[in-house]
Formats: structure tokens, C-alpha cells, sequence
């Protein structure tokens, strides 16, 4: 059942995307010149997406991917070319607009409007959330991860904002964005608060692969769960 916070954060991201910044993020993640500063983050970015789609099969033939917030949708047409029958969804319907006038014809990807929780999308067998969750509690982000297991028969691979020193810094003075255009707060998690929330909360998996990417500006940590 989504809690209160969830539904709170969730709600401030949809405004911020659909509203405030998706000129910026459809710019940040396309080609076209950027500032040094979200040159930082695109290169964090991409490096990132590189990352997780390291940890899914090469061969997705027949596989079932859920790319839950999928912004303009680099990662869900990555994953389409190796195979996978992908749903791509993401709150922010200006993003998604993006990113099915971006993909290439005759892959199979469902882009959707909404909920990354909704049980209407059925089951998958593997779940990408980059970048997706950084701004909930860690709480919030188990409780998550917990609903997305429910219906995932392989791994679920993340991202979070690591509670690093320089990072919660950033994030308490607001240097992230400058202020025309900042996100909502990110909100840093522990690695170790993680782990013993996903023990206690999903028993049935266990954390996998991790690895943490720094770029400038962008800072954000990869953690990979499955079936134990």
C-alpha cells in the first residue's frame, strides 16, 4: 500500500517534470550543449545507465523488463534492442512524449503514463528503477522495492543518493540545481540502513552487486537485489 510520504514526494516530482524542468532534462539528456555543471551529470548519467544494463542479460529475448522512471527513455531502448518486451513508465507524461518521439521503430516498448507500483502492469522478470527513487526516504524506497518483488522473478537493480559527506552537504545548501530549475530534494540513504530494511522488509531476496558513481555534480549508487 503506497504511504502518505510516497504519495507526497511523488506528487512534487510529477509538478517539477511536467512543469518546471522538462526542457531541461529533455535537453540534459539529448546531445545538445549543455553548461559545465549538467555536463557533469550527464556524464554521471550515462555512465550510470551503462552500469545497470551491465547487470541484466545481454540476451533479453523473451524477458519482460519493467523500466520504472523512465524519463526520455535511453535505458528502455537499450534494453528493447537486446530483446526485452519492455514497459517504460514514468509520472512526468512530458518526458515520456519525449521519449516515444526519440525511440527507434519496431522495438517493443509500452510507454506508459503513471504509477512504477501500479499492479495493472503485471509481472516482470527483471526491473530497472535509475535514479527513480533518490528522492523518497530509505523507508519509502523498501516499501517500493517490497511491492516491485511481488511481481519480479528475477532482480530489481536501483539507484540511491549515498549519504556521502559532500553529497548531504550539496543537497543542505541546495548547489545541486541552480535555484531557476532544482529538483525536489534529494534525499541521501544509507548503504547499511538499506540493507538491514530490504533483510527485514523482503526476505525472500538478497543484495546483490553494488557500485557508486561520482561525476561532478552527480553523485549516485547502484544496488542490485534478487531471489535468494
Amino acid at each position: 500500500m503506497m504511504t502518505a510520504t510516497y504519495a507526497r514526494y511523488r506528487s512534487q516530482l510529477e509538478t517539477y517534470f511536467d512543469r518546471t524542468a522538462s526542457k531541461t532534462w529533455e535537453q540534459l539528456t539529448s546531445d545538445a550543449p549543455v553548461s559545465r555543471i549538467r555536463a557533469t551529470v550527464r556524464a554521471g548519467r550515462d555512465r550510470m545507465r551503462e552500469t545497470l544494463l551491465s547487470w541484466l542479460p545481454a540476451d533479453m529475448t523473451g524477458l519482460r523488463l519493467l523500466d520504472a522512471g523512465c524519463g526520455t527513455g535511453s535505458l528502455a531502448v537499450e534494453a528493447a534492442q537486446r530483446g526485452a518486451d519492455v514497459v517504460a513508465i514514468d509520472i512526468a507524461g512530458s518526458l515520456v512524449h519525449v521519449a516515444r518521439d526519440r525511440a527507434p521503430a519496431g522495438l517493443s516498448i509500452d510507454w506508459r503514463v503513471g504509477d512504477m507500483l501500479d499492479p495493472a502492469l503485471g509481472r516482470f522478470d527483471h526491473v530497472v528503477a535509475m535514479d527513480s527513487l533518490i528522492h523518497y526516504p530509505a523507508f519509502d524506497i523498501v516499501d517500493v522495492l517490497r511491492s516491485l518483488s511481488e511481481r519480479t522473478s528475477g532482480s530489481i537493480v536501483f539507484t540511491f543518493a549515498p549519504a556521502t559527506p559532500m553529497l548531504s552537504v550539496m543537497h543542505a545548501t541546495g548547489k545541486l540545481f541552480p535555484r531557476s530549475d532544482r529538483a525536489p530534494a534529494i534525499i541521501p540513504a544509507r548503504d547499511r540502513l538499506l540493507r538491514t530494511l530490504v533483510a527485514g522488509a523482503i526476505p525472500a531476496v538478497r543484495v546483490g552487486r553494488t557500485q557508486r558513481i561520482s561525476s561532478g555534480f552527480y553523485t549516485s549508487q547502484a544496488m542490485e537485489i534478487a531471489r535468494a
